[in-house]
Protein backbone atom coordinates (compact mmCIF):
# COMPACT_ATOMS: atom_id res chain seq x y z
CA UNK A 1 0.00 0.00 0.00
CA UNK A 2 2.56 2.16 0.88
CA UNK A 3 4.46 1.99 -2.53
CA UNK A 4 0.64 2.88 -4.09
CA UNK A 5 0.59 6.19 -1.89
CA UNK A 6 4.24 7.28 -3.24
CA UNK A 7 3.11 6.95 -6.70
CA UNK A 8 -0.17 8.87 -6.22
CA UNK A 9 2.02 11.71 -4.40
CA UNK A 10 4.71 11.62 -7.57
CA UNK A 11 1.61 11.76 -9.89
CA UNK A 12 0.27 14.76 -7.58
CA UNK A 13 3.66 16.59 -7.33
CA UNK A 14 4.22 16.09 -11.19
CA UNK A 15 0.95 17.87 -12.07
CA UNK A 16 0.80 20.43 -9.44
CA UNK A 17 4.03 21.25 -11.36
CA UNK A 18 2.31 21.65 -14.51
CA UNK A 19 -0.41 23.59 -13.16
CA UNK A 20 1.71 25.74 -11.70
CA UNK A 21 4.16 25.69 -15.04
CA UNK A 22 0.69 26.69 -17.24
CA UNK A 23 0.03 29.28 -14.52
CA UNK A 24 3.12 31.11 -14.43
CA UNK A 25 3.37 31.12 -18.32
CA UNK A 26 -0.14 32.93 -18.61
CA UNK A 27 -0.04 35.41 -15.75
CA UNK A 28 -2.07 38.35 -18.00
CA UNK A 29 -4.89 35.94 -18.67
CA UNK A 30 -5.04 34.18 -14.96
CA UNK A 31 -7.60 35.04 -12.56
CA UNK A 32 -8.00 35.77 -8.69
CA UNK A 33 -9.77 32.79 -8.35
CA UNK A 34 -7.12 30.38 -10.31
CA UNK A 35 -4.26 31.90 -8.33
CA UNK A 36 -6.70 31.22 -5.01
CA UNK A 37 -7.09 27.24 -6.07
CA UNK A 38 -3.81 26.83 -7.12
CA UNK A 39 -2.61 27.96 -3.63
CA UNK A 40 -5.33 26.36 -1.55
CA UNK A 41 -4.20 23.21 -3.27
CA UNK A 42 -0.59 23.50 -1.99
CA UNK A 43 -1.57 24.49 1.54
CA UNK A 44 -3.74 21.78 2.06
CA UNK A 45 -1.64 19.15 1.01
CA UNK A 46 1.06 21.05 4.05
CA UNK A 47 -1.79 20.92 6.30
CA UNK A 48 -2.46 17.31 6.06
CA UNK A 49 1.10 16.78 6.14
CA UNK A 50 1.59 19.10 9.25
CA UNK A 51 -1.76 17.34 11.21
CA UNK A 52 0.21 14.32 10.91
CA UNK A 53 3.58 15.18 11.83
CA UNK A 54 2.29 17.81 14.51
CA UNK A 55 3.62 20.91 12.74
CA UNK A 56 2.37 24.37 12.38
CA UNK A 57 0.31 24.56 9.21
CA UNK A 58 -0.58 26.77 6.86
CA UNK A 59 -3.97 28.36 6.50
CA UNK A 60 -6.47 27.42 4.44
CA UNK A 61 -6.72 30.06 1.67
CA UNK A 62 -3.30 32.08 2.00
CA UNK A 63 -1.90 33.59 -0.71
CA UNK A 64 1.73 32.47 -0.85
CA UNK A 65 4.07 34.76 -3.46
CA UNK A 66 4.04 33.07 -6.75
CA UNK A 67 7.81 32.12 -7.03
CA UNK A 68 7.10 30.04 -3.73
CA UNK A 69 4.73 27.96 -5.06
CA UNK A 70 7.31 25.64 -6.70
CA UNK A 71 9.06 25.02 -3.57
CA UNK A 72 6.00 24.67 -1.36
CA UNK A 73 5.21 21.37 -3.62
CA UNK A 74 8.59 20.33 -3.68
CA UNK A 75 8.28 19.93 0.38
CA UNK A 76 4.75 18.82 0.02
CA UNK A 77 6.29 15.95 -2.34
CA UNK A 78 9.24 15.23 0.39
CA UNK A 79 7.28 15.69 3.44
CA UNK A 80 4.60 13.46 2.07
CA UNK A 81 6.69 10.74 1.31
CA UNK A 82 9.43 11.10 4.65
CA UNK A 83 5.69 10.55 6.55
CA UNK A 84 4.74 7.36 4.12
CA UNK A 85 8.62 5.58 4.25
CA UNK A 86 8.19 6.74 8.57
CA UNK A 87 4.78 5.99 9.60
CA UNK A 88 2.45 2.69 10.28
CA UNK A 89 -0.24 4.50 7.78
CA UNK A 90 -2.76 2.53 9.71
CA UNK A 91 -2.22 4.67 12.47
CA UNK A 92 -4.99 7.06 14.18
CA UNK A 93 -3.90 10.35 14.50
CA UNK A 94 -6.45 13.29 16.17
CA UNK A 95 -6.35 16.63 14.87
CA UNK A 96 -8.35 19.78 14.46
CA UNK A 97 -9.62 20.78 11.53
CA UNK A 98 -9.56 25.09 10.16
CA UNK A 99 -12.64 26.16 12.89
CA UNK A 100 -11.15 23.85 15.99
CA UNK A 101 -13.40 21.12 15.66
CA UNK A 102 -10.97 17.62 16.69
CA UNK A 103 -11.51 14.64 14.06
CA UNK A 104 -9.41 11.28 14.11
CA UNK A 105 -8.61 9.47 11.21
CA UNK A 106 -5.66 7.29 9.96
CA UNK A 107 -2.04 8.39 8.66
CA UNK A 108 -3.88 6.73 5.23
CA UNK A 109 -6.93 8.36 4.95
CA UNK A 110 -5.07 11.36 5.70
CA UNK A 111 -2.65 11.36 3.21
CA UNK A 112 -5.44 9.82 0.54
CA UNK A 113 -7.47 12.83 1.34
CA UNK A 114 -4.86 14.88 0.28
CA UNK A 115 -4.12 13.58 -2.75
CA UNK A 116 -7.84 13.71 -3.66
CA UNK A 117 -8.23 17.12 -2.92
CA UNK A 118 -5.79 18.45 -5.26
CA UNK A 119 -7.26 16.41 -8.05
CA UNK A 120 -10.27 18.35 -7.30
CA UNK A 121 -9.11 21.53 -7.78
CA UNK A 122 -7.33 20.85 -10.40
CA UNK A 123 -10.02 20.05 -12.25
CA UNK A 124 -11.62 23.59 -10.97
CA UNK A 125 -8.27 25.09 -12.33
CA UNK A 126 -8.34 23.56 -15.59
CA UNK A 127 -12.06 24.64 -15.84
CA UNK A 128 -11.17 28.06 -15.47
CA UNK A 129 -7.76 27.94 -17.34
CA UNK A 130 -10.19 27.30 -20.21
CA UNK A 131 -12.74 29.77 -19.67
CA UNK A 132 -9.82 32.63 -19.88
CA UNK A 133 -8.30 30.89 -23.35
CA UNK A 134 -5.90 28.87 -22.48
CA UNK A 135 -5.66 24.73 -23.13
CA UNK A 136 -6.24 22.94 -20.18
CA UNK A 137 -3.70 19.91 -18.81
CA UNK A 138 -4.77 16.75 -19.50
CA UNK A 139 -4.15 15.95 -15.83
CA UNK A 140 -6.11 11.82 -15.79
CA UNK A 141 -3.87 9.53 -14.21
CA UNK A 142 -4.10 7.25 -16.70
CA UNK A 143 -1.97 10.09 -18.90
CA UNK A 144 0.87 10.41 -16.03
CA UNK A 145 0.85 6.55 -16.56
CA UNK A 146 1.35 5.68 -19.92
Amino acid sequence: MKEKLIDLFKYTFHFNKEMIKIISENIPKIDEKTVSLINHTLNAQQIWNARISGEKTFEVWQINSFESLEEINQQNFRNSIQIIENSDIDQRIEYYNSRGTAFENSIFEMLFQAINHSTYHRGQINSLLKQNGIEPVLTDYIFYKR
